[in-house]
């Protein structure tokens, strides 16, 4: 009964944990990236899987920026213009994907209408937090 209780009260605090998470928002540029979960990996010691909702108004767009993590894109709704340094510019719709890596810089991120929002689902592999 006594583990019971605990398994409870750890189980409440883990699901308060990813309500505030999923709550948190923060805007960079014209974007609205919403956390949607991050979680530890267990069999990769330090590392994270985070999830993030991104929404861009029409003609929204991001700085450049990295992310120092895998990250795999899933564009859910409208189109997307993307560009890592060194590589092409790709323009993405809904369904479609794209991939970053840590060392990659990510010069363009932006809506690819002027009358539509877009927005894209992103799970990022983060590696330890650096010393």
């Amino acid at each position: 009964m006594r583990a019971f209780r605990k398994f409870s009260a750890v189980a409440r605090i883990a699901g308060f944990a990813w309500a505030l998470s999923a709550a948190s928002v923060a805007q960079a540029g014209d974007a609205i990236v919403t956390a949607l979960r991050t979680t530890p990996v267990a069999e990769m010691p330090g590392w994270t899987l985070e999830t993030v909702l991104v929404e861009y108004p029409p003609g929204g767009s991001s700085k450049p920026h990295q992310h120092d993590a895998y990250v795999l894109v899933y564009v859910l709704d409208g189109a997307i213009e993307t560009q890592v340094s060194g590589g092409p510019l790709v323009t993405l719709h809904a369904g479609e994907t794209f991939e970053e890596k840590p060392a990659d810089v990510h010069q363009v991120s932006r809506n690819a209408s002027s009358t539509a929002p877009a927005k894209f689902l992103a799970v990022l592999l983060k590696r330890p937090a650096k010393p």
